[in-house]
């Protein structure tokens, strides 16, 4: 049976002095699969996008700024992760470079500026916690992970760097 996974992006955009990350508190919808949680900004690939099209729109739909440099750190494979256990398959980015004045607010919650040594101690899907290092980490290799969940827990994590 072919692997159809659902293709997003998500990023972490970065403060000029890259102490700080842009991450959105999704405090919006109650309906929402992610509500009370924080997380990168990202979504859905759309037909007719490359990845870094996709990037590029969602940070700017999402947070009101433009992409102007932006690094691949890394995809994960997250089977079973949606709402009724859809498979996704994401694209990590560090957005380093950017114009414009991010939103205070979006659809989905607050954005706020957080510290980068305080990332870990904010509510957050439980796997975030183990790839999150890895997005900031020195490492110049993009990682390559597969994190598969089951009724919306992490199962195992586990990943590559070439």
């Amino acid at each position: 049976m072919p692997y159809t996974p659902i293709v997003a992006t998500l990023g972490y955009v970065l403060s000029p002095d890259r102490s700080e990350v842009l991450m959105i508190h999704r405090n919006a919808r109650p309906d929402d699969l992610h509500l009370g949680k924080y997380n990168g900004l990202g979504g859905k690939m759309e037909p007719g996008e490359d990845i870094a099209a996709c990037m590029r729109r969602e940070i700017r739909e999402e947070a009101g700024i433009e992409c102007e440099s932006m690094q691949l750190r890394g995809t994960l494979n997250w089977p079973g992760f949606g709402k009724h256990g859809e498979d996704w398959l994401g694209f990590i980015f560090v957005i380093d470079r950017y114009s414009g004045t991010p939103f205070m607010v979006n659809h989905e919650g607050t954005l706020e500026w957080v510290a980068l040594e305080r990332l870990l101690t904010l509510p957050m899907w439980e796997g975030d916690r183990h790839f999150l290092p890895l997005v900031f980490d020195a490492d110049p290799r993009p990682f390559h992970g597969v994190m598969p969940y089951k009724g919306g827990r992490m199962q195992s994590w586990s990943y590559t760097r070439l």
